[in-house]
């Protein structure tokens, strides 16, 4: 069966995103995550044994032990995919182990983040990855009982997951006493109910604890207290699934695939205006250049419209026009990694983020866009934080004026200044999160807002257009 059919049917039923079939699972390069996307059935057991499947899990429980794993994974350089960019190793290391009290390993599953869908073609195609994953991840925390807190939309993927559990569990790769080494672990699935706000780890624990998601106060961090007031850790779907190959190619192995900091593969969630929206795994050597132009990627910008901006890590990192984009503001060439995208920090740069990379075409209205965003983030807050209660719906109906012909020149300065009042000063980061999507947004497109605000009438008939976004940025030249 080939791919495009493979995408129409879930569980022999129709797809419910039957649209999303011209996305591509295109890997160049290193495969580690995706190299048997294209196989036919690797959603099942039988196919994902065959295909070298559970390797990692004997290796981990029959060679290196829970320390041994622990150590592979620091060496290995894995930084947490969901968003952070934290090393894994050392998360793990910080797990608290009182004597008689159980140990948690939460996966979150709850991808909310507009722009990124990674994670859920993870689940959807090759549920067996992260399911190894988390068997190998378990044993080295000494989690007995692990949860999978999945986004409520992703209803259907609850299926292939459970589907996916049974199997594991009825081929003796999950329950009790598993291969004979006196290790027992069982996976939960978790449904959430929409929350974005559940996303957070500490409103992911309340939620899976069954109270209202609102983020807890730190410290107590939840290595030391999580869910149920036990040592918990919470990764990201990608990051459990990376633990099968260090595993398997062994953490120093893994670490020199990338470059620097950056090891390993990314998976990028592309869309927008491109020829070739999709999931991508990419080794992190790659100029951002190349990802967006390169008919190997993304297949260069769609209907022959130039490059305006970019959101390169999901909704909530900066937004950059495109000479920012495709160089730094020192003229080097930026790479789609950790360190070069956000090299300049905010003044010049953005964030690996959760690899959720949005393009924006010359036809794009950045105030529309942040807009978009603002009014996202209003309905997203949990509302325990004044800050971020208050100020989100605040700067909302300001955007909302500049874009509707109604803004004030004055508004631009204010909503700047609402942004920098909600940064840092929330329990979580979604205050964060929906600031700086504002403060970039003013930091390089001032003069469209601007133009907004002094040509109401003709805000609503075009957009402002690509103006200078694309120019070559001037480097001075020193003796």
């Amino acid at each position: 069966m080939d791919k495009r059919k493979r995408c129409l049917e879930i569980n022999g039923k129709a797809s419910p995103f039957p649209e999303l079939i011209h996305f591509e699972f295109i890997i160049m390069g290193v495969k580690l995550l995706l190299e048997k996307a294209h196989v036919a059935g690797i959603r099942y057991y039988d196919v994902y044994r065959r295909e070298g499947g559970y390797r990692s899990v004997e290796k981990a429980l029959k060679e290196l032990g829970p320390e041994a794993i622990v150590e592979e994974v620091k060496k290995s350089g894995l930084r947490g995919r969901g968003g952070a960019g934290f090393p894994a190793g050392m998360k793990w290391s910080f797990i608290a182990k009182p004597e008689g009290v159980p140990r948690h390993l939460v996966c979150n599953a709850d991808e909310s983040e507009p722009g990124t869908f990674k994670d859920r073609y993870l689940m959807e195609f090759i549920p067996h990855l992260l399911i190894e994953g988390l068997i190998v991840s378990s044993f080295a925390l000494g989690s007995n009982d692990t949860y999978i807190y999945i986004r409520g939309e992703y209803a259907w993927i609850v299926d292939i997951l459970e589907q996916a559990i049974a199997e594991a569990k009825n081929n003796g790769w999950l329950g009790k006493n598993i291969l004979g080494t006196g290790f027992d672990c069982n996976i939960h699935v978790q449904r959430g109910a929409g929350a974005y706000i559940c996303g957070e780890e500490t409103a992911l624990l309340e939620s899976l604890e069954g109270k209202r998601g609102n983020p807890r106060l730190k410290p107590p961090f939840p290595a030391v207290k999580g869910v149920w007031d036990r040592p918990t850790v919470v990764n990201n779907v990608e990051t459990l699934a990376a633990v099968v190959p260090i595993i398997n190619l062994g953490g120093e192995a893994y670490a020199k695939i990338g470059v620097g900091r950056s090891t390993g593969t990314k998976l990028i969630s592309a869309c927008g205006n491109i020829n070739k929206p999709g999931v991508y795994e990419i080794d992190m050597t790659i100029s951002v250049e190349e990802f967006i132009y390169s008919d190997e990627y993304c297949g260069g910008i769609a209907n022959g419209k130039k490059l305006k901006a970019c959101i390169p890590g999901g909704s909530s990192v900066p937004i950059l026009p495109a000479n920012l984009l495709l160089k730094t503001a020192k003229g080097e060439t930026r790479y789609m990694n950790y360190e070069s995208l956000s090299d300049g920090g905010f003044a010049s740069g953005s964030m690996m983020g959760s690899g959720g990379f949005i393009v924006f075409d010359e036809d794009q209205c950045v105030v529309r866009h942040t807009l978009t965003l603002a009014r996202f983030y209003r309905h997203e807050s949990c509302g325990q934080c004044s800050p971020c209660r208050e100020g989100t719906g605040w700067m909302e109906k300001i955007l909302h004026n500049i874009e509707y012909g109604k803004g004030k020149l004055s508004d631009i300065d204010l909503l700047f200044d609402i942004q920098s009042k909600i940064e840092g000063n929330t329990i979580c980061p979604l205050g964060d999160a929906a600031a700086w999507p504002v403060a970039a947004a003013i930091r390089h497109f001032r003069d469209e807002f601007e133009w907004h605000v002094l040509n109401p009438e003709e805000s609503q008939k075009r957009n402002y257009g690509l103006a200078h976004y694309a120019d070559p940025i001037h480097v001075p030249v020193t003796v």
